[in-house]
């Protein structure tokens, strides 16, 4: 049985003499990064740490919404590693205290459907290995290498993340040897990767078939990134009971155990800067500068130094060369259905369905950006109802389904000055055609839904810049290029001394990624290494 939910403290309504004592840490953003980087200093550091969130809601892209009757994640849709006694599994006991709890969603996580082909990935290494084999038993040997090469990315990465931690003398003379392994393979994209494997161009498609959980087609992605993420799934896909705002709520009491507190409807407008050091943040509202030793930022890398670091202070930071040397991840369009009867009633099952128009998934994102009505390149389609098994506990009779998909940014760079739900009709009808494309594909796939869809609601990158503050609408940070994984500035520790980063731009995206993001950050600031015991399987 879950807690009840949370009503969060609004900055806007809190005790003034409260807000402005002293604190350890201010951390700008309550994604999971942040969320995990203040936690880990209230539990190890004893640390009284202040997050400050933008949004009514804490959480970031692990939040909810609500409508009468329903509620829908916004970015957690499955996470993998959590196997009891794995990392992630003993780093979220630490967090939350061990109270939030994980649905298993079964043998079957995800299912491909690529120009018709279908192929399910099961939970297990080998089982997906053996699966993998006896769909295309003339490429053995290249499925075999396949899984190498993953494991190798496994084995590269604890040291290239560790380097992160290095004083910057250490770090200049071991760094180099730190990092090699891996950037070995993240210097090839995936294509690269798997064209000297494989001829066989649907063995390749089903095995990046992943590619919307870092956004990116084979001949773009780092083979770094897409091995990360496979393997983070080879032993299965898990969704927290109760669904994904319990990350939130478990982790805050930890944060507030210790002195510190979490508040929403609190925007940063920059960070303080006395005797080049940063000394605190500037709100937004009225002004009102908070103090800290510190501040650690959840907002992004591009975000900070290019808008929350004061402008006398970027050209010593090298702000635009960094900022020029990567770009921002994929944008997305998501689908949020509620339907009137229960996920069991209507059949819809757990694991994730990943749809492709053909083998080429390169193509078919190429062609996407330039046109709104070709067909989808890819679409993701989630049953977080069927998912939660609390989920009709909170909502009796009901069902949601979610449906995603990539949308360049251009498509909507025009209406970025209107406000949220006051865009106008040219935007509602735009919408409302995206809309009915991806209900299309959902029709083709998910027949019996349909007729019981009482509710539908399509969020934008608009959407994503107005609630995140991601100035392009993107959801995975800096893209994960093989030149991301050359930028040794996208470390906790920044030039700028007392401010420092956490989340997914510092390790890598997802949840997992922003997780490691912030045990790096709280690594950094107390100076030790909370990394230990992660082992790679």
């Amino acid at each position: 049985m879950t807690t009840p939910r949370k009503v969060w403290t609004s900055y806007k309504r809190a005790d003034a003499a409260l807000l402005e004592r002293p604190w350890d840490t201010i951390v700008v953003g309550s994604g999971v990064g942040g969320l995990a980087t203040a936690a880990l200093l209230a539990r190890h550091g004893g640390q009284r740490v202040l997050v400050l969130e933008r949004h009514y809601t804490a959480g970031g892209f692990t939040h909810v919404f609500h409508r009468p009757g329903f509620e829908w994640d916004v970015g957690v849709h499955y996470v993998g590693g959590m196997a009891r006694g794995g990392f992630l599994d003993r780093l979220f006991g630490q967090l939350t205290d061990g109270s939030l709890e994980w649905a298993d969603m079964g043998d079957v996580y995800d299912r491909a459907i690529i120009g018709g082909e279908v192929f399910d990935f099961p939970r297990g290494r080998k089982a997906l290995r053996d699966a993998l084999r006896a769909r295309f038993p003339g490429e053995h040997a290249a499925i075999d290498a396949y899984f190498d090469a993953v494991r190798a990315v496994q084995r590269a990465s604890p040291l290239f993340f560790a380097e992160k931690l290095a004083p910057r003398w250490l770090a200049s003379l071991l760094g180099g040897l730190m990092r090699r392994r891996l950037l070995g393979w993240s210097d090839r994209t995936t294509a690269e990767v798997l064209d000297g494997l494989t001829s066989n161009a649907l063995l390749k498609a089903v095995l990046t078939t992943q590619l919307g959980d870092y956004g990116l087609p084979p001949k773009q992605s780092s083979f770094a990134i897409h091995a990360m993420v496979a393997s983070h799934y080879f032993h299965g896909g898990y969704y927290p009971v109760g669904g994904s705002a319990r990350i939130a709520e478990s982790i805050e009491p930890v944060i507030t155990a210790a002195g510190g507190a979490v508040w929403v409807a609190a925007e940063v407008e920059r960070l303080e800067v006395e005797g080049g050091r940063v000394v605190g943040v500037r709100m937004a509202a009225d002004g009102r500068v908070l103090r800290a030793a510190r501040v650690v930022s959840d907002a992004g890398a591009a975000l900070t130094l290019g808008h929350l670091v004061p402008e006398a202070h970027r050209p010593a930071l090298g702000v635009q060369a960094r900022l020029g040397a990567v770009r921002p991840s994929a944008a997305h369009l998501s689908l949020y259905l509620g339907l009137d009867r229960t996920a069991t009633a209507l059949d819809l099952p757990k694991h994730n369905l990943w749809i492709y128009p053909s083998v080429d998934h390169d193509a078919s994102l190429a062609e996407r950006p330039y046109d709104p009505s070709a067909p989808l390149p890819v679409a993701y389609v989630s049953f977080p109802s069927a998912k939660d098994p609390d989920f009709e506990r909170r909502h009796p009779g009901k069902a949601t389904i979610e449906v995603v998909t990539v949308a360049p940014w251009s498509w909507f760079e025009r209406w970025q000055e209107t406000d949220w739900h006051k865009r106008g009709p040219e935007y509602e009808a735009f919408k409302a055609q995206l809309t009915a494309q991806m209900l299309a594909v959902l029709d083709a796939h998910v027949p019996q839904a349909r007729a019981h869809i009482v509710h539908s609601e399509l969020s934008t990158p608009l959407s994503t810049r107005h609630f995140a503050g991601y100035t392009h609408g993107e959801i995975y940070g800096v893209d994960h290029t093989p030149a991301r994984f050359r930028q040794r500035w996208l470390k906790p520790a920044t030039a700028l001394p007392g401010l420092w980063l956490t989340g997914q731009d510092v390790a890598t995206c997802g949840v997992a990624g922003a997780l490691i993001g912030g045990v790096l950050c709280a690594s950094g600031i107390l100076k030790r290494n909370l990394l230990t015991g992660l082992r790679v399987r």
